[in-house]
């Protein structure tokens, strides 16, 4: 299976222009950012060097939601491959055992996933930094890697799912370009989550990657939020937490950290576990 990963992970590091698209959203949300989201989110009252840190760090946090999708969409682009040119058949017949083919598709998609995570975390932090801001400290570093893994493992399982309905890389490519486009509003980036209408604002709960967003937020927006809102009232902080999609709630009851760590491992297990089904049963 190690063998099988490895594989893949060359192949996939060896096309330049693989890793290239797996980094494209993190450049155009960047991009967009920079030009047009960056001014929408900052007009009002507030106008200073901490607004514009607490908005960077709320950018950030889910700019690495979205990437942990981006990129396992990508590097499982590899199996569908391997599914089109009927390689997966020589190595069904191989003395391979299929669950260890499958493993290493898996093992290398969340490798990849967490190598392009980090690559894209060390850009938002050199940003963060250019643009005047403050690097995070090893505390908060280390809270963001652990939802970093998280969040790679539950888009894993998520897309491993998906890819097992697909045989053909226009097909593959398709459902890529519409998750693509979808991520973004789907973690509140476009969008602010407390603008859009109640019944959006509940589908986008039920995404499981925008609790990924969420747990991001809350750690990357630790000092800037209390910078930019200092001797605000704590409903005003409260109520700009939802509104950005900080912190969500539920009913009336705001969720705690837990919850949103719950979500995510509830998603890799059903979804790795239906997934791996999946594959056992498939007819290649």
């Amino acid at each position: 299976m190690i063998q099988f990963a490895l594989r893949s992970l060359k192949i996939f590091f060896r096309d330049k222009s693989a890793v290239f698209f797996s980094l494209l959203a993190v450049f155009i949300i960047i991009g967009l950012y920079v030009l047009f989201l960056g001014d929408m989110v900052s007009v009002g009252e507030m106008s200073s060097d901490e607004t514009r840190f607490l908005m960077d760090s709320w950018i950030m946090g889910g700019l690495l939601a979205v990437t942990s999708m981006t990129t396992t969409m990508g590097a499982f682009g590899i199996m569908v491959d391997d599914q089109h040119k009927k390689l997966i058949k020589d190595f069904n017949s191989s003395p391979i055992k299929r669950s260890e083919i499958v493993g290493g598709y898996l093992l290398s998609t969340f490798s990849i996933g967490i190598i392009i995570t980090l690559i894209a975390l060390i850009l938002g932090q050199g940003y963060i930094v250019f643009a005047g801001g403050e690097i995070l400290n090893l505390s908060q570093l280390a809270r963001v890697c652990g939802v970093l893994i998280l969040s790679v493992l539950a888009s894993s399982s998520m897309v491993a799912l998906l890819v097992s309905f697909f045989k053909s890389n226009n097909a593959f490519s398709a459902a890529s370009t519409v998750i693509g486009t979808l991520i973004g509003f789907l973690t509140g980036i476009y969008v602010p989550i407390g603008v859009l209408p109640a019944s959006v604002q509940t589908a986008i709960k039920l995404f499981p990657i925008s609790h990924a967003a969420a747990l991001f937020r809350q750690i990357y927006t630790e000092v800037s939020v209390i910078k930019a809102f200092e001797g605000a009232p704590a409903q005003v902080i409260n109520d700009f937490n939802i509104e950005l999609g900080i912190v969500f709630k539920a009913g009336e009851k705001i969720m705690e950290p837990i919850h949103h760590i719950l979500v995510l491992v509830a998603t890799t297990v059903v979804f790795f576990g239906i997934s791996v089904y999946r594959f056992n049963i498939k007819k290649d």
